[in-house]
């Protein structure tokens, strides 16, 4: 699949309530199609997002679940924009489309609590080290030419940080191997620290470094990000990058799990300002 993808992470968030409403009313499948003199395989593919639903049938399907109508309104623009474009859709060519649903939730966050076990966050790379990460992470099978696109990919991502309204807040538990890995030269790292630095002194983002003594923790199994959004009716999602998929976790259980982590992550990590310290210590130590 191509880019494309990304518009259908709304479909899937609209999708996934529909069900919840659904199975709230302690209906079936077959039941809500004929009360609504559907096929029980329109339902389906509606709840599975294999389809859209159009303004009217998503009105009836809500009138039939007994949902009040100051509550309908964002699932209403969630249905009007399950097709919208993002900026993303321009590098079509060189995203894969895991990535690309990834960048469509992470535009959609509120906020966003992740931790990095082996490299930095996307969100808080330089260009410098992003370009030696996408290299490396390509093994010399794309372009140059894709290789940059991607890298530009990774820096507009940046812009929810750094946008004047409502910028996403986000909170990065950074492994401390993820810090004194070095990536390409002693320059990049250089940049890479005094870049996290510029970014722990915003408002919305918050950066704690776990410290390597401090032993075994709750995530050895690898990094991940934990996206929240604005409205009350997009559940939490968990995403956990591979070598060659993506994994979204939507399960309540399992996101909370994943939350729990998070928690006592951030118990055993430095302090904010402490972390600021290590992070300022490791630009005078870099060879």
């Amino acid at each position: 699949m191509t880019v494309r993808r990304g518009p259908t992470v709304r479909r899937r968030r609209l999708a996934s309530e529909l069900r919840r409403l659904r199975e709230r009313s302690e209906m079936t499948i077959e039941e809500v199609g004929e009360r609504l003199a559907w096929s029980a395989a329109k339902v389906s593919r509606i709840e599975t997002a294999r389809v859209g639903i159009a303004a009217a049938d998503l009105t009836r399907m809500l009138d039939l679940y007994g949902l009040d109508p100051d509550k309908r309104a964002g699932l209403q623009s969630l249905a009007r924009t399950a097709r919208t474009r993002g900026w993303w859709d321009a590098y079509a060519e060189s995203l894969p489309s895991d990535y690309a649903t990834y960048i469509q939730l992470e535009s959609d966050a509120s906020f966003i609590r992740g931790y990095s076990g082996m490299i930095m966050h996307g969100l808080l790379q330089t260009e410098g080290y992003a370009r030696e990460i996408t290299r490396s992470g390509l093994m010399g099978l794309a372009s140059p030419v894709e290789t940059e696109r991607r890298v530009e990919v990774r820096m507009t991502r940046q812009n929810l940080l750094l946008r004047e309204e409502n910028p996403l807040r986000f909170w990065s538990v950074i492994d401390e191997a993820a810090l004194t890995r070095r990536v390409g030269s002693a320059a990049v790292m250089r940049e890479q620290y005094a870049k996290l630095l510029e970014f722990a002194d915003r408002d919305n983002v918050t950066i704690q470094v776990l410290p390597a003594v401090n032993g075994a923790h709750p995530a050895t199994a690898g990094s991940f990000a934990i996206v929240e959004f604005r409205e009350p009716y997009d559940p939490d999602v968990v995403y956990v990058e591979t070598m060659t998929s993506s994994l979204y976790v939507e399960s309540d259980a399992e996101v909370y799990q994943y939350s729990l982590a998070f928690d006592h992550l951030r118990a055993m990590a430095l302090g904010p300002d402490e972390s600021k310290e290590l992070i300022a210590g490791l630009i005078k130590e870099v060879g």
